[in-house]
C-alpha cells in the first residue's frame, strides 16, 4: 500500500510516493524544473494563476508514477500541504474569479491595520490571537472594495490547499486549521471569525464547509483521476499549510518542540499548548494540525518572507550563468564569518510581520570595492538569513517559546553550511536535520487520516535523522559580533521608512 503527498508551493509542486508499511519515500518529483513565476502588476502585490498550480501538480503526479512504477489502485490516500495565507476565489461553476493573491503579497496591509484598530486590540487578539493583518481575510476584503463586481459573482472563497482538493474531488471544504490562518477562526467560540466577516462585510456563506485535518475529506473524481493517472475513488486523507505541515513532517506536535524551514520564505515554528500571542503580532498564532477540543495544540509561527528567494536572486542576477547552489555555498564557506563587515537585509519580498507589516526592502552595507568580492556577498546573504531567523526567534522566546532544539529538513537554505552553523551560533540551539519534505509528511499524514496508521507517532516512527549541528564555542563570539553589525544596518534601514 502506498501515499501520496503534494506539496503546493510559490516555487514549485512537488509530489512524493511513500510506501505505507516502511515508511520509505519511493519516489519523489517537482513540476516546473524552474520557480513559477510570481506576478507583480504593483510594488508589494504577488498573483499567481491556480491553473498554473495544478497543470503542474499533473506534470509532477505523472513524473512520480513513471519514477515509482507501482500501480495507480495501490496508492490508498493523498495528503495536501499547501503555501498559506492565500487567496482563491470561484463562482458556483468553480471557476476562478481572478488571479490568486499569495501569501507574500502586501497590498491588503492598512485593512487589516485598521480593522485591527476599529474592532479594537484586546478583542482581536482575545478572539483571533493575531491582527487581522495581511492574512487571507484582508485580501478578501481588499477585492470587496476594489473590485466589487468580481466579489458579488464569488461563490466560495478558500485556501490554495482547498483549491487543489476542489481540482482533485469537485467538492469545496476547508479546515478549521485552514480558517485560523487566513484569520477567519475565533478561537475563543471554536467557530467562524463572525466579528471580523461582519466588519468585512463578507457573507458567512462564502467560506466553506469544514472537515477534519485528519480524516478522509473527500474522494478522487473520475475526471481528476483521468488526468492525473490516479484511480478514481482514491481517498484525500489530510490537508494543511505548509508550516503546521512541516512540523508534522518533522514529528513536531508537542508543547516545546521546534520546526524551521528556509524555502523561498523562512519559518520557526514552536507548538504550544497554552494560548501565546504577541501582543503587536509579529509572531503568529494558529491552530495546529492536531489540536482537538480535548487537547490544545496552538502553532507559533515566525515568518521571514525573504530567505532563499534572496538566494535564488543573487544566483540569477548577480553570478555567472549556471552556477549551482552546491557552489554557492562553497563559495561562501571560503569566506570568514562577518564577511568582511557586510551586511545584508533579506527583506525583499513584501511587508514583513516581524517589522511590523513595513516593507524595507532588500539592502547590502559595507561593501569596499577594493576587498570584497561575490563570495563575500554570497556569505554575507546566507548570514543575513540566518540573522533574521535570530530576531524572530528573539520576538517568540519574549512570548515564552525558547528553541532549544530546532528540526529542519536537509532541503533549501539548510542545505548551506554557512547558513546552518551560523544560526546555530547566533541562536545557541542545537539543529537536528532530517531526510524528509513537505511532501513526503503530507502523504504520512493522509495514512493517518485514513486511519493506516494509528497515530502520528507510528506514521513517523521511520524517520531517520541525517545530522546535528551544535553551536561552536570558538565560533559563537564571530557570529554575535556579525548580528550585532547586522542589527546596526537593519536599525538605519527602519528608520529610512
Amino acid at each position: 500500500m502506498y501515499l501520496l503527498g503534494y506539496d503546493i508551493g510559490s516555487s514549485s509542486v512537488k509530489a512524493s510516493i511513500i510506501d505505507a508499511e516502511t515508511g520509505v519515500c519511493t519516489a519523489s518529483a517537482f513540476s516546473p524544473k524552474e520557480e513559477m513565476p510570481i506576478l507583480a502588476f504593483q510594488p508589494g502585490w504577488a498573483e499567481q494563476d491556480p491553473a498554473m498550480w495544478w497543470q503542474n501538480l499533473i506534470l509532477a503526479t505523472r513524473e512520480v508514477l513513471s519514477k515509482s512504477a507501482i500501480s495507480p489502485g495501490d496508492l490508498k490516500a493523498i495528503g495536501i500541504s499547501y503555501q498559506m495565507h492565500g487567496l482563491v476565489i470561484v463562482d458556483k461553476a468553480q471557476k476562478v474569479l481572478r488571479p490568486a493573491i499569495i501569501w507574500c503579497d502586501s497590498r491588503a496591509v492598512a485593512i487589516g491595520n485598521k480593522a485591527f484598530s476599529e474592532i479594537g486590540g484586546k478583542r482581536c487578539l482575545e478572539h483571533l490571537l493575531n491582527s487581522p493583518g495581511n492574512f487571507t481575510a484582508s485580501k478578501l476584503k481588499w477585492v470587496r472594495d476594489n473590485e466589487p463586481a468580481i466579489f458579488d459573482r464569488i461563490y466560495k472563497m478558500m485556501l490554495p490547499g482547498d483549491f487543489i482538493a476542489m481540482r482533485l474531488s469537485g467538492e469545496i471544504n476547508t479546515t478549521a486549521s485552514g480558517l485560523s490562518e487566513g484569520i477567519l477562526w475565533d478561537f475563543r467560540r471554536s467557530k467562524q471569525a463572525t466579528l471580523l466577516l461582519d466588519y468585512y462585510g463578507i457573507p458567512p456563506e462564502m467560506i466553506p464547509e469544514l472537515v477534519q485535518t485528519f480524516s478522509c475529506q473527500a474522494r478522487l473524481s473520475s475526471q481528476a483521476a483521468t488526468e492525473l493517472g490516479l484511480t478514481p475513488g482514491t481517498a484525500i486523507g489530510y490537508r494543511a499549510g505548509d508550516q503546521p505541515n512541516n512540523a508534522l513532517s518533522l514529528n513536531v506536535l508537542q508543547p516545546g518542540e521546534i520546526a524551521a524551514t528556509a524555502g523561498t520564505s523562512g519559518v520557526v515554528y514552536g507548538v504550544s499548548d497554552e494560548v501565546r500571542y504577541d501582543p503587536q503580532s509579529r509572531v503568529n498564532t494558529f491552530l495546529h494540525v492536531n489540536h482537538n477540543d480535548t487537547e490544545t495544540r496552538l502553532g507559533v509561527l515566525l515568518c521571514i518572507n525573504g530567505t532563499g528567494i534572496l538566494n535564488s536572486w543573487i544566483r540569477k542576477n548577480i553570478l555567472p550563468p549556471g552556477i549551482s547552489y552546491d557552489e554557492m555555498n562553497k563559495m561562501a564557506s571560503g569566506i570568514p564569518a562577518g564577511s568582511g563587515g557586510i551586511s545584508v537585509l533579506p527583506f525583499g519580498n513584501g511587508a514583513e510581520r516581524m517589522l511590523g507589516n513595513r516593507e524595507i526592502g532588500s539592502m547590502v552595507s559595507g561593501i569596499n570595492f577594493n576587498f570584497h568580492t561575490a563570495a563575500h556577498l554570497v556569505r554575507a546573504a546566507h548570514e543575513g538569513v540566518a540573522f533574521a531567523f535570530k530576531y524572530g526567534m528573539d520576538i517568540m522566546n519574549s512570548i515564552g517559546i525558547e528553541p532549544g532544539i530546532i528540526r529542519a529538513g536537509y532541503a533549501n537554505m539548510f542545505l548551506s553550511p554557512v547558513f546552518r552553523e551560523t544560526l546555530a551560533n547566533v541562536s545557541e540551539a542545537t539543529i537536528e536535520m532530517f531526510d524528509t519534505d513537505g511532501s513526503q509528511g503530507a502523504a504520512r499524514g493522509a495514512g493517518i487520516g485514513i486511519g493506516y496508521y494509528a497515530s502520528p507517532g507510528e506514521a513517523f516512527s521511520g524517520l531517520k535523522r541525517r545530522m546535528i549541528v551544535e553551536p561552536s564555542k570558538d565560533a559563537v563570539g564571530q557570529s554575535n559580533e556579525a548580528y550585532m553589525n547586522w542589527l546596526g544596518a537593519l536599525d538605519k534601514a527602519l528608520r529610512m521608512v
